[in-house]
């Protein structure tokens, strides 16, 4: 049983979400604080935390960047209000691995989570393509795919979140070849190709702010307009 905790201030919304997580076999915890939250995860082991954004005190974009800074690699999906897409890239930005919005689709919410929750499968790759290996050397920077960091130009460090790892684990086993938004869902975040979402983006959007010397002209992570986006070592 896969132990969540779930940090939420609006008290009817916290009950009828742990409700349904519990109805649909998980382990809930919850709490209406950042600060407990961060203590929560100090002395016991969680699975994932479900993260609203918006909490009285340490806002949910400080949580998730204390605990990427503390190296805790523990999947973050975060919780925004609907049409604050701001929100969400600040979430992803943070560290956070996913993000869903209020109004909540319930299939929708155990859909991410399980995707979130699932360990990735590469040998399904392994048929068509050579497995990744457990590092990755580019530019100016080098990938540890065990400790999730790369290390940089002059001992400079970026912790990096289990999908971050997951897209250059991808990156890295396909070189050269143009790998598509819905191979990334299916493959990193184990969701349907088909599901609307601008989450692959914003998550390449952050690795070229990360690696690249001019993230608006990438060299290494770049665009192919209409199907998807091409690692070049």
């Amino acid at each position: 049983m896969s132990h969540i905790l779930l940090v939420e201030d609006e008290v009817h919304l916290a009950e009828g979400l742990a409700y349904n997580l519990r109805n649909a076999g998980y382990d809930v915890d919850v709490t209406d604080s950042g600060e407990d939250a961060l203590e929560r995860v100090t002395h016991h082991k969680y699975d994932l935390m479900l993260l609203d954004v918006m909490l009285p005190g340490i806002s949910g974009l400080e949580v998730a960047q204390r605990l990427r800074k503390a190296g805790q690699i523990l999947p973050i999906v975060m919780v925004s209000a609907r049409g604050r897409t701001a929100d969400a890239v600040a979430g992803i930005e943070a560290g956070a691995d996913d993000y869903v919005t209020k109004p909540f689709d319930l299939d929708e919410v155990l859909a991410r989570l399980r995707g979130a929750l699932r360990r990735q499968v590469w040998g399904r790759a392994a048929n068509h393509h050579p497995p990744a290996p457990e590092s990755l050397a580019y530019g100016d920077w080098t990938v540890d795919f065990q400790r999730f960091l790369a290390t940089g130009p002059e001992g400079g460090e970026v912790r990096l979140s289990p999908k971050e790892v997951g897209i250059l684990k991808l990156f890295a086993s396909r070189p050269g070849e143009v790998i598509s938004r819905e191979t990334f869902l299916e493959e990193v975040w184990d969701l349907p190709g088909s599901l609307e979402t601008r989450t692959v983006d914003n998550f390449i959007r952050k690795l070229r702010q990360a690696f690249e010397l001019q993230p608006s002209k990438p060299r290494h992570i770049t665009s192919v307009r209409g199907a998807g986006y091409r690692f070049v070592p």
